[in-house]
């Protein structure tokens, strides 16, 4: 029998040749005890309809079992203290008749922490909280083998299921275990984004930031404002590949969600311990909301009336107008938006930040007028303004400013958290400033960049960015202050989707990749010298990881090169050759 391939693989797991396997079949309950009830429901709807198997409930009643025997206690333990390593891990050990699943919450483990606990009298899956209960639960699936990931039963009628008799230990190394996914440059309908938080669930992955508005399109419902989804949601044509590409779709792209699809995003995530982080762009890529609404832009060096929703890459010099009309119209739509995205689910907001070109401001009197009537330095302390504004506005609501690095340029406002995205540098000098910071480097954890150096890669953007490298990434860098190390909330990999026109592009880019990040971001175990990292071993559970993502329908990039459909020809990328630097 072979060890369980885990991923991300845990800090702590007994298991032996010898244990044996546990059966699970029609007839094993589910115990939920308080706290857990969501849990509960998570595993009859997903692990449920894998294995066409009922688990009726096992509240309630002191038997565990579907015959009457009373081999269960009230304590849920398979021996005197609990362990799983009692007589019921003996190998031959295969009846689920005397075998019960026990959800349950222990304070005393760390709030995302877990243990599972499988023997022949009970197969226990404790948290610190319910989100470690609920992460207890994903690995107890992979245990179940690959089926357990499909959305119906596979097989023969009645087929038996069964799980290692084994005990299973494991907390999270970060906080904040993210992907952001880019949903202003191709719009992912809402069932695609459905799809992805289910997809971080399975990875213990807990953040999920979406990039709602750029200049290339506005995809939340402001229902004070709705020209901004009747116009700003829309673009005439779009272009294939690199902005230096002369391909062009002339299909008119665009999408917007609904207040209520918002909604239901939030309430599914959150079901699945997943906390939703939006993006609203300013003081830069605004392009597609001052095309809905021209009286943003600074009209007195634009003709704002003319613009349309971006169609094409880059760093747009489009930028808000520094006024306090364009002000009080964000402050109009973050309130929609902290209503959407409530504070119990995550208290982040994301304000863009980055890319922010000050020509406009340079040669438009009004924004002159206005760094000298606040006695500014120059544009970027206008931009430190503009973004310390909204971060004086959200803690006033109990909210949290977080942004691009960029916002370090002009002084940071005191409140705001950064995402590290050019590097390590601004993450470095924000967390020694004492502000909380995500690392999530381009060169690194950037998953648009190409995967491989051939040139069969779809639309090749930027650094080689193998399965390897991302698995030897390490957010933490060297040299960084213990005081310092305490503000790396932790990190997220990032999808900018220019180039990515479909779900199954998307899939190709992110997988296997997040697999990797996965276990960098939650594995304690995992050394943070990353040379000293087994990736051979990684390597090897990663045969089994495959199987479940196929199970999943999950359009990953095989090991051995994309698949003919997966290819591009044609379409200009942007590669960068060389290994990227560490900055």
């Amino acid at each position: 029998m072979d060890r369980p391939d885990l991923i991300p693989a845990p800090s702590s797991l007994r298991w032996s040749p010898s244990a044996g396997h546990v059966r699970i079949d029609g007839g094993t309950p589910l115990e939920a005890r308080p706290g857990t009830e969501g849990v509960a429901r998570w595993f009859r709807a997903t692990v449920g309809a894998a294995t066409g198997l009922p688990f009726p409930n096992g509240n309630g009643n002191g038997n565990s079992n579907s015959n009457g025997n009373s081999n269960g206690n009230s304590n849920g333990n398979s021996d005197g203290d609990g362990d799983g390593s009692g007589d019921g891990t003996r190998a031959g050990d295969h009846h689920g008749a005397g075998s019960r699943i026990v959800l349950d919450i222990d304070p005393g483990l760390a709030p995302e922490g877990y243990r599972i606990a499988i023997d022949g009298h009970a197969q226990r899956i404790t948290g610190g909280s319910a989100a470690g209960v609920f992460w207890g639960a994903q690995t107890y699936r992979q245990l179940l083998g690959p089926d357990a990931y499909r959305r119906a039963p596979v097989g023969p009628p009645g087929r038996p299921w069964e799980v290692p008799a084994a005990v299973v230990a494991d907390e999270p190394r970060f906080a904040w275990r993210g992907l952001m996914l880019d949903v202003a440059r191709h719009f992912r309908p809402k069932h695609d984004v459905l799809r992805y938080v289910d997809l971080l669930a399975a990875h213990k992955l807990n953040v999920l930031h979406l990039h709602l508005t750029d200049d290339q399109g506005w995809r939340i419902e402001i229902k004070r404002y709705p020209r901004l989804t009747e116009v700003g949601a829309w673009r005439a044509r779009t272009r294939r590949g690199h902005r230096a590409s002369t391909l062009w779709d002339d299909q008119p792209h665009g999408g917007h969600y609904t207040q209520d699809d918002i909604r239901e995003i939030v309430a599914y995530a959150a079901e699945r311990h997943v906390r939703v982080v939006p993006e609203i762009d300013v003081p830069g890529h605004s392009q597609a909301a001052i095309a809905a609404y021209p009286w943003l832009g600074n009209t007195d060096v634009v003709d704002t009336a003319a613009l349309s929703v971006w169609d094409t890459w880059g760093v747009n010099p489009n930028v808000l107008a520094p006024t306090d009309e364009t002000l009080r119209f964000y402050e109009n739509v973050l309130e929609e938006v902290l209503d959407l995205f409530p504070a119990g689910t995550s208290p982040f907001v994301h304000l863009g930040g980055d890319e922010c070109p000050k020509d406009q401001w340079r040669a438009s009197p009004a924004a002159r007028a206005r760094i000298e009537e606040l006695g500014l330095a120059d544009e970027d302390a206008l931009q430190a303004w503009f973004i310390g504004h909204f971060d004086r506005w959200l803690t006033r609501r109990g909210r949290r400013l977080i942004g691009w690095d960029e916002i370090l340029e002009g002084g940071l406002a005191p409140g705001a958290a950064v995402s590290s995205w050019r590097g390590y540098a601004g993450g470095i000098a924000a967390a020694e400033a004492g502000h909380d910071v995500v690392m999530c480097p381009e060169q690194h954890v950037y998953l648009d960049h190409r995967q491989d150096g051939g040139p069969d890669e779809p639309v090749p953007i930027g650094y080689v960015r193998t399965l390897e490298d991302v698995y030897r990434f390490e957010p933490v860098p060297p040299g960084l202050s213990p005081a310092a190390a305490a503000h790396v909330l932790g990190t997220q990999a990032n999808v900018w989707t220019e180039v990515m026109d479909s779900r199954s592009r998307v899939d190709y880019q992110v997988f296997p990749r997040l697999a990797a990040f996965a276990e960098v971001a939650w594995s304690t175990g995992l050394p943070t010298d990353p040379a000293a990292r087994d990736f051979a071993g990684f390597e090897r559970r990663m045969a089994a990881h495959y199987r479940r993502l196929d199970a999943l329908g999950v359009d990953y990039r095989p090991p051995g090169g994309p698949l003919p459909w997966q290819k591009r020809p044609g379409v200009v990328g942007r590669p960068i050759d060389g290994p990227p630097p560490n900055v």
